[in-house]
């Protein structure tokens, strides 16, 4: 059992900047694949960006390329969502969530362990 918790969303401006964090629990943490996805009002749950489980391969959907950056810190068992250039249309909630050892980490149904959300508003 994998409990994840997100924090550091907010309301920024645009082109500003925020710092996602999602705190897992457990001792295997290492063992997960991580993937950060998002759910605007009125649209489908995407995927954003992921990272393997062991670190070397990261993914990020076409429209946050160059801007977001994900990475992971096992010994503190916690992956990270920098976010820099935003833009309103990245407004949405920001969902972690953690694959066990799987390597198809852009689609969703990889995943078995969500977070609960946290809300990111960029204001224009």
């Amino acid at each position: 059992q994998v409990q994840l918790v997100e924090s550091g969303g907010g309301l920024v401006q645009a082109g500003g900047s925020l710092r996602l964090s999602c705190a897992a629990s457990g001792r295997t943490f290492s063992s997960y694949a991580m993937g950060w996805f998002r759910q605007a009002p009125g649209k489908e749950r995407e995927f954003v960006a992921a990272m393997s489980w062991s670190g070397d391969k990261t993914y990020y959907v076409d429209s946050v390329k160059g801007r977001f950056t994900i990475s992971r810190d096992n010994a503190k068992n916690t992956v990270y969502l920098q976010m820099n250039t935003l833009k309103p249309e990245d407004t949405a909630v920001y969902y972690c969530a953690a694959a066990y050892m799987s390597d198809l980490i852009r689609n969703q149904r990889s995943y078995k362990y969500w977070g609960q959300g946290t809300q990111v508003t960029v204001s224009s």
